[in-house]
């Protein structure tokens, strides 16, 4: 019974440690393209619609649209050639 409860116990640690980090990754990535896309001169917008977030940036050479929605974000970068 000891070990079973260890075992579950490790196991739910594990789970929340992983998802927490996964969560800080997206959002660092997220900060490091809008502050790359800030440098470039880009025009950014803002759209707040309930719990649905998007953002435009666009620059002449790249167009990157970020959607954060329920947790999940979305990341879309468009380059032109």
């Amino acid at each position: 019974m000891k070990k079973v409860l260890l075992l579950s116990l490790s196991l739910l640690f594990l789970t929340v440690s992983f998802t927490s980090c996964r969560d800080q990754k997206d959002t660092a990535e997220t900060e490091e393209i809008i502050k790359e896309m800030k440098e470039d001169g880009a025009e950014i917008k803002v759209k707040t619609d309930g719990d649905e977030k998007k953002i435009k940036m666009e620059t002449e050479e790249k167009e990157v649209k970020i959607k954060t929605e329920g947790g999940e974000t979305k990341v879309k970068i468009e380059t032109e050639n």
